[in-house]
């Protein structure tokens, strides 16, 4: 028995929106291959010295009604990460719910989410590691306020309503997970972002939306909002009911915060309230301590990539520094678990957010779409090799308890269980990493 003192990934992309007002489904797994190459990417992931992968069913293929699931696909694929000895951090829902629910406006939603969780849950029950809903505030931004995907609205109330129901879909699918996985971890992956103000007048704007960017964590955490976050919600369709659910239901002891962070994440905001890129201008070290300070958990760097671009050292230039930005925060003390390039290969279509089919190839991936390797996978796969064994050095009692699938059946895995079983259930406390 060893417990990783690091956690290395990649993923695999899953993301399935549908546009188009509900006619048009947006299939990333299909788009880049995967159910073709599904084999030769996860011996990728090996080849690459990798041992964590970011990984998930497509909902919308697996999910066929209530009680009603095609495994097909799922028990082929799991079965080669068992094989393989891969641990999967399972991504139950990314951005997209099958047609017969409709979109996240749907209350019935959080409900039948948690039933396919524990459904899942069952089947690999050598599977401790999740990502029930991925990045819940920009799947409820995007589909919601901007209108891009999804239920495709535009509006505080929207917003709400499907934040409330996405982040509720979290909390009860985890809650159905540790049923049945006791010891059970939650890793959070979700965007970290950061609006600056571009003038005085745009400082009042800008402070909304820091706080509206928390939304979803605090609820997931059961961490009180603020007074004006508090009327945002209850003027936009929470109820005091619904509030205090979160308040009530919290799993924080079972989560590691998984913050992403991309190129993209700051933005300039305007008098008017109106936002454009900013670049990068804090940096993920600087915004990653303040979620850090907020919730008080141990934090993931689950995704970040960047396009390799014509002079081809594009993107190994960013991985080495988004690499030295983990280094910053660990060593100032916050606990840093893992790092993610997101994701194993190119990806399509995500220059226009998924909004527009177009088969453009984004090289942003550590192999092509051809599932060759790129310039930064050779630079990730070295980064893990001169890094692998000097990190435990820095903090030898900062380990995650993980069970690999190989020693799921084993006497001391089976006796961790047990004792997380027994342990308590409804604590609000941050976990406590050290075993």
């Amino acid at each position: 028995m060893s417990y990783p003192s690091f956690i290395f990934a990649t993923g695999i992309e899953n993301s399935a929106p549908t546009t188009g007002h509900g006619r048009v489904r947006v299939d990333e797994m299909e788009k880049c291959g995967h159910y073709k190459h599904w084999r030769t990417d996860f011996a990728l992931v090996a080849q690459l010295g990798i041992r964590f992968l970011r990984y998930g069913p497509p909902l919308h293929k697996t999910f066929l009604g209530p009680g009603h699931y095609d495994w097909d696909f799922c028990d082929d694929a799991f079965r080669e990460l068992h094989r393989l000895d891969l641990v999967p951090i399972v991504d139950l829902c990314h951005f997209g719910v099958p047609d017969w629910i409709g979109n996240f406006q749907n209350p019935d939603f959080p409900q039948l989410f948690a039933a396919y969780a524990r459904a899942f849950a069952l089947r690999y029950p050598w599977v401790q590691l999740y990502t029930p809903v991925n990045e819940m505030y920009i799947c409820a931004r995007f589909s919601a306020m901007y209108g891009w995907w999804n239920e495709q609205l535009t509006g505080d109330r929207p917003f709400v309503t499907a934040l409330k129901h996405i982040v509720k879909a979290n909390v009860l699918a985890m809650q159905a997970i540790i049923e049945l996985r006791p010891d059970a971890l939650f890793i959070q992956s979700e965007s970290s972002e950061y609006f600056h103000a571009e003038n005085p007048a745009a400082i009042g704007p800008a402070e909304l939306m820091n706080s509206k960017r928390f939304l979803s964590l605090d609820l997931n955490y059961g961490r009180r909002v603020d007074s004006e976050m508090y009327e945002y919600l209850m003027d936009n369709g929470m109820s005091r009911d619904e509030y205090h659910f979160f308040l009530a239901n919290s799993l924080k002891h079972h989560c590691i915060m998984g913050s992403d962070y991309y190129v993209t994440n700051e933005h300039r905001v305007g008098a008017d309230g109106g936002t454009c890129a900013s670049g990068e201008i804090y940096g993920y070290s600087v915004i990653a301590r303040q979620y850090h300070e907020r919730y008080l958990l141990p934090v993931m760097h689950t995704e970040t990539n960047l396009v390799e671009g014509p002079g081809g050292m594009e993107a190994v230039n960013w991985l080495w520094k988004e690499w030295a930005n983990v280094l910053r925060v660990r060593n100032d003390g916050v606990p840093v678990l893992g790092f993610t390039w997101y994701s194993l290969t190119d990806q399509v279509d995500w220059d226009t957010a998924l909004r527009e089919n177009n088969g453009t190839v984004n090289a942003l991936g550590l192999f092509d779409l051809d599932r060759n390797i790129r310039a930064v996978g050779r630079a990730y796969k070295k980064l893990i090799e001169d890094w692998r064994d000097v990190l435990p050095t820095q903090s030898v009692c900062l380990q995650v308890p993980i069970v690999l699938p190989s020693e799921h059946g084993e006497e001391w895995a089976m006796k961790k269980r047990e004792q997380a079983r027994r342990g308590p259930r409804h604590r609000t406390d941050a976990p406590q990493n050290a075993q």
